[in-house]
């Protein structure tokens, strides 16, 4: 696994090279237009105002059961967060609307490291700023694919999915920031061999080697919806930040773009 995705970062690295030779020529494929590959396909949007030739932070974002990327674009909790902070959306498709993460050597983490590598092909790519969100089910196979292809990843951003206990990663993003509602009865905040007050973020404390977690207060975007945050800053590897709320099954508003916002630099901001 190691051996195979230092050859993909050294693939991406060349394609993005490639493709910043020049100024950036429209993709016969964008938005609701999905670019093939292989047997499967993607969707790709570039932010608003973007000059062409600026590179790109990239947010790989897998949908959740019985969508599309093309439901990730019209969101205004995904897609408004990306074209308002200078992102480029990726979003593949999944087999049948769904993902195969629930175990390891799953073809999925191979084709998403494919529709990477292509991108990079089509627009110029911020190799430091890729990062990588999923909700529902694409929450746990964003968590699938870190845990296997995570070491050129600035940040996994999951939502309202987690791998249960008993996982172990090979790879891992620099951040982890989740998201979980613990009254979601569809995937419910899961059990967590770390300790029941930070579920379920131990598998990445441990993988990242993590001391004591801090409470960091309270925030909201939104007057309905108040998070509560707890941060692990002092890592050996890196940073893990989990933030909770009262309700269930939904991608908070205003979660990714402030997370985007924070990890970017950028003022915080709505959407």
């Amino acid at each position: 696994m190691i051996r195979a995705a230092l050859s993909f970062a050294a693939a991406l690295l060349w394609a993005s090279s490639a493709s910043a030779m020049g100024p950036w020529q429209a993709s016969d494929c964008h938005g609701e237009t999905a670019c093939a590959l292989e047997d499967r396909s993607y969707h790709v949007m570039a932010p608003d105002g973007w000059d062409g030739v600026t590179p790109l932070p990239v947010l790989l974002h897998f949908h959740g059961w019985a969508r599309t990327g093309v439901n990730a674009q019209r969101s205004d909790r995904v897609g408004a967060s990306t074209r308002r902070r200078g992102v480029l959306l990726v979003t593949p498709n999944g087999r049948r609307k769904t993902w195969d993460f629930w175990s390891s050597g799953t073809e999925d983490v191979g084709f998403a490291n494919r529709v990477l590598e292509d991108v990079a092909k089509r627009y110029p790519v911020d190799m430091q700023n890729i990062f990588v969100s999923g909700y529902s089910y694409g929450s746990a196979m964003a968590w699938r694919y870190v845990c296997e292809s995570g070491n050129h990843v600035a940040a996994l951003l999951g939502i309202a999915g987690a791998f249960p206990p008993g996982e172990t990663c090979p790879e891992a993003p620099r951040q982890v920031r989740h998201v979980h509602g613990v009254s979601d009865t569809v995937m419910p905040f899961p059990n967590d061999a770390y300790g029941a007050d930070t579920v379920p973020m131990g598998l990445w404390r441990a993988r990242l080697d993590c001391g004591a977690g801090q409470g960091a207060g309270d925030w909201q975007v939104v007057d309905f919806l108040k998070l509560s945050r707890v941060e692990w800053r002092d890592c050996a590897g890196g940073q893990v930040v989990l933030d909770t709320h009262p309700g269930g099954h939904f991608i908070p508003h205003g979660w990714i773009g402030r997370q985007l916002d924070e990890l970017l630099g950028l003022a915080p901001s709505y959407p």
